[in-house]
């Protein structure tokens, strides 16, 4: 039930129901034990202007946020650093982006943790820069044949081939494109080698094909692929760690982030931001349909 449901039920204000909710949160969630843990994953999500970024920390052995931080980047994590080291916690890995700040921060407080940089971060930075690259190529062509064909395929570079509608010639529209475009052809192809990386049988396969990929991305004719393949190079170790830890990647805080909209959206927001935070923290626990 809402609390208002509930303050209603019991003839009582919504304040005092909310309280009492806060209460019993904050005892069961606001210290979560860190001794045990093994393996996390960092990321942040956005809540809207008035409460701006939150930094996410999740146990990815019991799938809990055990810690919920104001911003993102460094800043925002220092004092989970604080009680992970009173903790005694021997943390072995952790995923997350290929962000700078996160890197230096896992680096500077656990240093003996193994950094496994999340694939789907890696082909969503790529799909970022493949998209900038088509909207290039489509000014350069403002005044020929290829514009008509470049406009309106941006969705198509960014879906799994598998997933084309054949219905709505979406294969036959982005083999239109690539033909015309030798540029955004090597780079397309380029993001589904990549892809398939991770779908190798085991470490020492996929350093093969990464250090083939790099080589390849570096020798092309494509300044972004050269400069992404310098970014996949430098962070070569961690993208190969994901085969050391039988897969570990941040998808289970995607999940989370995804639960954590839902439960803000169905609330209307919360004005308390304690009370929000420990709801955050308990909704490894819910069964029932996220309210506020």
């Amino acid at each position: 039930m809402t609390i208002q449901a509930v303050a209603r039920h019991l003839g009582v204000s919504w304040d005092l129901v909310k309280e009492i909710q806060k209460d019993n949160l904050n005892k069961r969630y606001r210290l979560p034990k860190l001794a045990k843990i093994k393996r996390i994953a960092l990321d942040e999500i956005y809540q809207g202007k008035k409460l701006g970024y939150l930094t996410i920390v999740l146990d990815l052995q019991r799938g809990s946020v055990i810690f919920v931080g104001n911003g993102k980047g460094a800043d925002a994590l220092i004092p989970f650093w604080k009680r992970l080291k009173r903790s005694g916690a021997r943390i072995e890995a952790v995923a997350t982006d290929m962000g700078p700040a996160y890197i230096s921060a896992v680096r500077t407080n656990i240093p003996d943790a193994t950094l496994v940089f999340d694939h789907f971060h890696i082909i969503k930075l790529f799909n970022e820069k493949l998209t900038k690259l088509r909207r290039d190529l489509q000014r350069e062509a403002e005044n020929g044949l290829g514009k008509p064909v470049l406009k309106g395929i941006r969705w198509l570079l960014l879906k799994n081939p598998d997933n084309l509608d054949d219905t709505r010639n979406e294969r036959q529209r982005l083999d239109e494109a690539l033909k015309l475009n030798e540029p955004l052809a090597t780079a397309y192809y380029m993001k589904e080698e990549l892809r398939n990386i991770w779908h190798q049988p085991d470490k020492l396969s996929a350093q093969k094909a990464l250090d083939e990929w790099v080589k390849k991305a570096a020798a092309s004719d494509v300044n972004m692929l050269k400069q992404f393949s310098k970014t996949i190079a430098a962070h070569r170790s961690g993208i190969l760690a994901y085969f050391d830890f039988n897969g570990l990647s941040t998808g289970p805080l995607e999940g989370t982030n995804n639960k954590i909209k839902t439960l803000h959206k169905m609330a209307y927001g919360f004005r308390d931001v304690d009370f929000f935070k420990l709801k955050i923290m308990a909704l490894h626990e819910t069964n029932y349909v996220l309210v506020g």
